[in-house]
This record gives C-alpha cells, sequence and structure tokens, in this order.
C-alpha cells in the first residue's frame, strides 16, 4: 500500500490492457512460486533489496518493482510501462519510498 493507503500495483494492472495485465499476473505468480530464486530475465536486482519482475509485450517493457521483507513476503511497490533502456529514477524513488513507508509500518505494528 501507498502513504494514502491505495495499493497502486494492483490499481495500475486493472488499467493495463488485457494482454498487458495477463504477463504481469504471470509473473507475479512466478515470483509466488519461485520467490526468490526467480531468475534473470525475470527478475533482477535495481538497488539495495529493490529488484524487478521483467516482461515485455509488443514494445512495452512492463516492469513491476518489489523486495522481500523480514517476513520473507514480496511486497509490489510500483509498476510501469518502460520505454528507456534504463529506469528512471523517478520511478526508483517512488518505490523506495513505499519500501520505507512498508517496513516502518512493519515495525511500528511489532512494538
Amino acid at each position: 500500500m501507498d502513504e494514502r493507503g491505495h495499493a497502486p500495483v494492483e490499481e495500475y494492472l486493472t488499467s493495463l490492457p488485457v494482454q498487458h495485465r495477463a504477463k504481469g499476473l504471470a509473473l507475479i505468480r512466478m515470483l509466488e512460486q519461485e520467490g526468490p530464486n526467480l531468475p534473470f530475465p525475470y527478475s533482477s536486482q535495481v538497488r539495495g533489496k529493490l529488484r524487478e519482475l521483467r516482461t515485455q509485450q509488443g514494445k512495452d517493457k512492463l516492469r513491476i518493482l518489489y523486495f522481500g521483507d523480514a517476513r520473507r513476503v514480496f511486497v509490489l511497490l510500483h509498476d510501469m510501462v518502460k520505454r528507456s533502456a534504463t529506469l528512471p529514477d523517478e520511478d526508483i524513488r517512488v518505490a523506495e519510498t513505499r519500501m520505507e513507508l512498508h517496513v516502518r509500518r512493519r515495525e511500528g505494528k511489532k512494538k
């Protein structure tokens, strides 16, 4: 969830064309099945604990940024259709902000 309590990845996937949504959901299922062993080209490290799920539909490169939290649960943070060779810094910052928010919420529930 983001700072407003919304599930941005779910909302984004719902808004995509059917073929794009199917590819995104298939990637998420692969992550559920393979966990941290999901290999490249389906998953790759972005920065620190931040990783990306990777697929392509036509010329569109679909990316879902995620991380594995302390409970070994994968948290989907942000997604986009990538148009350039590298991930835009703004998208990485959004995902890192949501990751920090998730960690703070989890730590608050432990107390």
